[in-house]
């Protein structure tokens, strides 16, 4: 067959959405010699260089105008099958004639439009129904967005497929003493640090994290926490909760880290922690897991799935109970340990090869 790909968001600076479409397409790559692939990008950087089955077409359009330049594209280049990871808009408007498979990877947008940017929720509404009506199969990425899903919309259950997210396969490889020291002297790091992770939007909750944090650091005035990820949408709430807790010298934002300096960040926190509203999976708990840092995760949407017994599960509106479960991962050691080593175990019940094998498996069935 010949597989179209919209791959525009494996090739950006990556959260959930672009770690899941850069990594299935990179073990798909691997894994199939058979078919062939066309990656549909916005830029002429090629995140899949090497790749002897798949050629990159470039459109250098700015959105929504991109999408419609695609299909006109796919009008005079046909393909078999259209797979979207990340965006409705190509499935809801190209002709009936292409088959689509989409990625749904959470219902934010009808479940909890006041933490989602008005945008996003707009197209997502507008577009979500009518790509649903035209797909052959619709992925998603855990049993909850299933749930989530058919609470809304009628489509056929049988035909929803699970391809959960997975932590990169560095994450579980060790690094040296010596590695680690240099770069907590190059990022500055404090000796004792809490970590979270996650784009800076209401969401995922860090204003409700940063009053826990006041909590523990009565009991830990040694600590400092540090919120790795990229400004996102309402930003100044964080922004508003630091002035109010006054904890401006005691949070740390090193702006947007990936790949192996994150694996370090998680190397060296004391404990990982993610207050997160909702997610549609959540990759960063299985990334600090597969590193052997000890997780507190919300206990809500997809969380208790991908974290089961492996982590301390907090109600994330309540700012004390999260302080609780960090001080236990700190003051106790066998907590601490065997919350490591479930980590490690649950970690490796998820890989992107076999997350690879299944979207494989799926694109082979409408040959």
């Amino acid at each position: 067959m010949k597989i179209a790909i919209d791959i525009r968001d494996a090739g950006r600076a990556r959260a959930g959405k672009g770690w899941y479409t850069y990594n299935i397409i990179t073990e798909l790559l691997k894994l199939d010699t058979q078919n062939e692939y066309i990656l549909y990008s916005n830029t002429k950087k090629n995140p899949f260089k090497g790749a002897k089955n798949a050629e990159m077409r470039c459109i250098e359009e700015k959105m929504p105008k991109w999408h419609f330049k695609v299909i006109q594209d796919l009008k005079k280049n046909p393909v078999d099958l259209f797979f979207a990871p990340t965006s409705f808009i190509i499935p809801a408007f190209a002709p009936k004639s292409l088959r689509t498979i989409i990625t749904v990877h959470d219902m934010v947008a009808f479940l909890f439009p006041g933490t989602h940017s008005v945008k996003a929720t707009l197209i997502e509404r507008l577009t979500l129904k009518k790509a649903l009506k035209k797909a052959q199969k619709v992925f998603v990425v855990s049993e909850n967005t299933k749930k989530d899903l058919l609470d809304k919309f009628d489509y056929p259950p049988s035909e929803i497929i699970e391809t959960p997210c997975a932590p990169a396969d560095f994450y579980r490889e060790p690094v040296s003493d010596e590695d680690l020291i240099k770069f907590k002297e190059q990022k500055k790091l404090p000796d004792n640090f809490i970590l979270a992770v996650g784009t800076l939007e209401p969401r995922k909750n860090f204003a409700t994290l940063i009053k826990g944090f006041v909590t523990f650091k009565k009991r830990h005035p040694d600590f400092k926490l540090v919120i790795v990820g990229k400004q996102g949408w309402k930003f100044k709430q964080i922004e508003e909760s630091l002035e109010t807790y006054n904890m401006k010298e005691e949070v740390i934002f090193p702006g947007y880290i990936e790949g192996e300096s994150l694996h370090k960040m998680y190397k060296l926190a004391r404990a990982f922690v993610f207050p997160s509203l909702y997610e549609g999976f959540g990759i960063p708990p299985l990334e600090a897991m597969a590193s052997g840092c000890p997780v507190v995760s919300s206990n809500v949407a997809s969380l208790p799935e991908v974290v089961g017994d492996a982590g301390l599960l907090i109600d994330p509106k309540n700012s004390y109970k999260m302080a609780e479960a960090v001080a236990d991962l700190i003051d106790h050691d066998n907590v601490r340990v065997m919350m490591i080593e479930r980590g490690l175990r649950q970690a490796e019940k998820f890989t992107w090869q076999k997350t690879a094998q299944i979207a494989l498996e799926t694109f082979n069935s409408l040959a």
